[in-house]
C-alpha cells in the first residue's frame, strides 16, 4: 500500500458555543420536555464545556423571514374563522396578531449561510494543508472531498477548484455521504490512488457544519443530545505516492466493514425545517461490533508475531465515549495504556464527524511524543453502520 501523509490542517469552528448557553436555550424553548428535570446532568454526562461553531448559536436559533401564517395561507385562516362564526372585523384583528408570529427557518434559510461557511473553511484547512506539505495547488492532481452536512451541487471540489485555483485536469472525487467516516475513508481512497501512480499527490478535503443539525423545535431526548455534541470543523491532508520531508505517517494497510441490517440506526434527513440527525439508542452497542471486526483484522494481519506487536497509538473516532470505553475494555492486556488519548481530547470539544480522526491525528503531532518506527492504527464508524481502519508507522 505505502502511501504517506503529510500532517494535516485543522480549522476549528470560530464562534465558542459553551454547554451552559445551549443548555440555556434548549431549557427557555422547552420547560416542560420530560428530560428538562435532568438536563444538566444529561449535559454534563458529554464531557462537553464548550465546542466550535462556523456560525454563532444565534443564527441556528434565530426564526425564519416569513411569517408562520403565510406558509399556512392567509385565505383558509380568513375561510375557517369566518366559517366559525367570526366577524370580519374579528377576522381582520386575528389574521393581524397571527401574522405577526415568525416561521422557523427553512431549510434554504439555515443551510445558504452554513454552505459559504463550509466553503471558506475548506479553503483555508486546503491552503494550511499545502502549505505544510510544502506544495503548491498547481501540485495537486487529485481532491477527495466530504462534506455531508450542507448537501450542494456543485459541491466542495468544485469550489475548491476555483477557490484555490486547482488546475483544470485534476480529479474530483466528491464524497458526501461519508458522515463520520470521512476521515479514514479518504486516506484509504487516497493510498489505493497513489499505489496505482506513486507520483500522483492527491489533496483531501473535509468540512463539516454539524451545527447545522441543532434544531430549535425538536423536544425529544435524542435531539437534546445531538445539540450538546457537535462541533463544526474543516481539516485537510496531502497524501503522496513518494515519501517527503514533510511526511508524518506510512500508510501501510486499510480494512473496511459494513455491519446488515443497521443503516436505520443512524441516519441524516432533510425536513422542512432543515437537517436532522436521528440516533438510535442502540447504536453504540452496534459500532462495538465494528470494534470487535477491527480487532481480529488486526489478529490475523500481525499472527506471525502477536506477542511483540501493539499499536503505539490508537486515533479513533467511533462516536462517543461509550464505545471509546469498549475500545479499551477489549484491547489485549499487554497493550500499554493511553493509547486513546488523543482521541479523548479531540472528544473534549464535540463530535467533529468526519473531520475528527484528522484532528485527532494532528493533536498527536502537535504533542510530538511518537517515534519512528511506531505503529499507528486509525479508526471511524459511521451511520451504515460502516467502518475504516488504517494501519501504519509513524515517520
Amino acid at each position: 500500500m505505502a502511501a504517506y501523509l503529510c500532517s494535516p490542517a485543522v480549522i476549528h469552528g470560530e464562534h465558542a458555543v459553551t454547554t451552559s448557553h445551549i443548555v440555556a436555550e434548549v431549557s427557555d424553548r422547552h420547560p416542560r420536555a420530560a428530560w428538562a428535570p435532568r438536563i444538566d446532568g444529561i449535559a454534563a454526562s458529554t464531557g462537553i464545556e464548550s465546542r466550535g461553531w462556523m456560525l454563532p448559536l444565534e443564527t441556528a436559533v434565530a426564526p425564519g423571514n416569513g411569517s408562520g401564517l403565510r406558509v399556512l395561507g392567509i385565505e383558509p385562516a380568513q375561510q375557517a374563522l369566518a366559517g366559525d362564526g367570526f366577524t370580519q372585523q374579528d377576522v381582520d384583528r386575528v389574521i393581524a396578531a397571527l401574522e405577526t408570529i415568525p416561521a422557523p427557518q427553512t431549510v434554504q434559510e439555515r443551510t445558504a449561510p452554513a454552505w459559504e461557511a463550509v466553503q471558506s473553511y475548506g479553503e483555508h484547512a486546503a491552503r494550511g494543508a499545502l502549505q505544510t506539505a510544502g506544495l503548491d495547488a498547481a501540485d495537486v492532481d487529485c481532491v477527495i472531498t466530504s462534506h455531508s452536512t450542507t448537501p450542494a451541487l456543485p459541491g466542495l471540489d468544485i469550489a475548491l477548484a476555483n477557490k484555490l485555483p486547482l488546475r483544470s485536469d485534476v480529479m474530483m472525487l466528491p464524497a458526501t455521504q461519508w458522515a463520520c467516516i470521512a476521515g479514514t475513508r479518504s486516506l484509504a481512497l487516497a493510498a489505493d490512488l497513489v499505489a496505482a501512480d506513486p507520483d500522483r499527490v492527491v489533496l483531501v478535503v473535509i468540512a463539516e457544519a454539524l451545527s447545522t443539525t441543532y434544531q430549535p423545535a425538536d423536544d425529544t431526548l435524542e435531539s437534546l443530545i445531538v445539540r450538546l455534541l457537535f462541533a463544526d470543523t474543516a481539516v485537510a491532508a496531502v497524501v503522496t505516492g513518494r515519501p517527503r520531508a514533510e511526511s508524518v505517517l506510512r500508510l501501510d494497510a486499510a480494512w473496511h466493514h459494513t455491519l446488515p441490517g443497521t443503516q436505520d440506526l443512524h441516519r441524516l434527513e432533510t425536513r422542512a425545517d432543515g437537517t436532522h440527525f436521528v440516533m438510535d439508542r442502540r447504536g453504540p452497542r452496534a459500532v462495538q461490533g465494528t470494534v470487535t471486526a477491527m480487532w481480529e483484522w488486526l489478529r490475523v494481519r500481525y499472527e506471525d508475531e502477536p506477542g511483540s506487536w501493539h499499536p503505539d497509538v490508537l486515533l479513533a473516532h467511533p462516536g462517543g465515549t461509550r464505545v471509546l470505553e469498549y475500545m479499551e475494555q477489549t484491547m489485549p492486556d499487554a497493550w500499554p495504556s493511553g493509547l486513546l488519548d488523543y482521541s479523548r481530547d479531540s472528544y473534549t470539544s464535540g463530535n467533529r464527524g468526519g473531520a475528527a480522526v484528522f484532528d485527532i491525528l494532528r493533536r498527536a503531532c502537535d504533542a510530538g511524543r511518537l517515534k519512528p518506527g511506531d505503529r499507528a492504527v486509525l479508526y471511524a464508524a459511521a451511520p451504515g453502520l460502516t467502518a475504516t481502519a488504517l494501519e501504519g508507522e509513524w515517520l
